[in-house]
């Protein structure tokens, strides 16, 4: 057995904070992850530093802010490769640790190709954006013909062919719609689907030869509860539309929405009333994707157990953003900063190292990479911009920082492209929509679902401008060191 510790990151896609039984949601059946709450340090207010896919990874696999980075969208090319060295499985590779990713890696542009990737440090690599069929080189497509499956029986095919199909795609079932499944028409059932697909290489990988002294990092990236809502037949018939409360949303959202789209703010979504979104069955779908995600992960948490592993692993569960969900009349996501779309699960776990503990600390994703290099007594490079967790893992965490910040830049390739960050402290929230004259306030310990904006309420002007103050000092804090400073000249 290695003296380093292995590392199991899993990272689901789209799953918002409030979607796990034992912190606090009564309505979704999370068993494992319940049982995996008691066993790490859950963080009860983790922030995404983009609501979006491709800038969200970035910063969280660098430690760098998206704009930082230089990744502040999806849909690029390419990573940039002069920043390959920064991405934490590179690092850890180059430090003597095999590296494996299985599922979504979405770096660069994974529209209708397979992902041009740099030199990332991933040598076992099974790539599968998503459940789609018609993407080349799917190593999941590949799975399920080998199977003897013909993968065009069960996958929608992707229909994206170029950047105008995929501003309409927001209103196509394959994309960002509701799929209920029958018994006698599901959609994917379990046992051929990506979500067990990862699993099943995830195991392959552990299991691989390898030097007994080399430890492994492996990240682990299934598609779900990323839209469409389909969930398979087995899990969707576990949930009755009707007992769910469905959609935050109280009558004055639509008229805020209308002044964001009138402004042509982005996101995928038109804002309609949640009941024109059929939002308690796009409920029960996601919950039931969750609850299917939830039994994969604790497979893989039984087999760490049986095979002796689990005590000399550190492994992480968490999500890339969150998900609108009918919140505010909105589905998907884009240029919006509610809880929903920026606050993430996110645990982390090494028995013996780390203390169990629930944390309502301030925390952000970019966090993790420094923790990691801390916990494994690695040098954290100059360039990083996150703050490690690591002693308050050890110990108990307090306060952690002041505030969280989250950006937006031209991140889906929408027309407006626009700009925006938001600022959160423990009770205030500050959006900005930059050169639009328009900027949102909300007080989250009176309003913790944000339906009241009072940026433009004169009793609330103080409060407002020291936030302004703050973000924008905050942003011009948000650039990395380059290198370690040798001397003063």
């Amino acid at each position: 057995m290695p003296t380093r510790p292995n590392i199991l990151w899993y990272c689901s896609d789209q799953q918002r904070f409030d979607t796990i039984g034992a912190l606090g949601n009564p309505h979704i059946h999370t068993p494992n992850l319940d049982r995996f709450v008691g066993e790490s340090a859950a963080f009860t207010h983790a922030y995404c530093q983009s609501p979006i896919c491709t800038p969200s990874r970035a910063s969280f696999l660098t430690g760098m802010y998206p704009s930082a980075v230089g990744v502040n969208a999806n849909g690029y090319l390419r990573f940039p490769a002069h920043y390959a060295e920064r991405l934490l499985p590179r690092r850890l590779r180059d430090n003597g640790y095999d590296c494996g990713l299985i599922g979504k890696l979405h770096l660069a542009s994974a529209m209708n190709r397979r992902e041009e990737r740099v030199d990332d440090g991933y040598g076992y690599f099974q790539y599968c954006h998503d459940h789609k069929f018609g993407e080349p080189g799917n190593d999941y497509v590949e799975w399920l013909s080998a199977q003897g499956i013909d993968p065009g029986s069960i996958l929608q095919r992707r229909e994206f062919t170029s950047a105008a199909t995929y501003r309409r795609a927001g209103t196509q079932p394959g994309f960002g719609g509701l799929s209920v499944p029958t018994p006698e028409n599901d959609n994917v059932p379990p046992h051929l689907h990506q979500t067990h697909w990862c699993t099943e290489k995830a195991i392959e990988f552990i299991q691989r030869q390898r030097n007994p002294e080399t430890p492994w990092l492996l990240s682990i990236n299934p598609f779900d509860p990323h839209s469409p809502f389909d969930a398979p037949w087995d899990y969707w018939r576990r949930y009755d539309p009707d007992s769910l409360p469905g959609a935050y949303f109280q009558d004055g959202d639509l008229q805020c929405q209308r002044k964001l789209e009138e402004a042509r703010i982005d996101f995928q979504t038109r804002a309609q009333h949640p009941d024109n979104l059929r939002h308690q069955e796009v409920q029960a779908s996601y919950y039931a994707m969750i609850e299917f995600v939830d039994h994969e992960f604790g497979r893989l948490l039984d087999w760490l157990d049986a095979a002796g592993l689990r005590e000399n692993t550190i492994v992480i569960y968490m999500s890339d953003h969150g998900e609108a969900l009918g919140d505010h009349g909105l589905l998907l996501k884009g240029c919006r900063f509610y809880e929903g779309l920026t606050r993430v699960p996110l645990m982390i776990s090494w028995p013996g190292h780390i203390e169990p503990q629930r944390s309502d600390a301030l925390v952000e994703l970019l966090d993790i990479a420094p923790t990691l290099y801390e916990l494994l007594g690695m040098d954290v490079p100059a360039w990083t911009q996150g703050r490690s967790l690591a002693e308050g893992l050890r110990s108990g965490l307090g306060h952690h920082r002041d505030f969280a910040r989250c950006e937006y830049f031209g991140a889906i390739y929408y027309p407006d492209q626009t700009h925006a960050t938001m600022y959160r402290d423990r009770r205030w929230k500050l959006i900005v929509y930059h050169q639009k004259q328009i900027c949102e306030l909300y007080d989250l310990e009176a309003d913790p679902w944000e339906h009241h904006d009072l940026s433009a309420d004169s009793a609330y002007a103080e409060v407002k401008w020291d936030l302004l103050q703050r973000s924008f000092d905050a942003a011009i804090y948000a650039h990395p060191a380059q290198t370690d400073r040798y001397g003063p000249f």
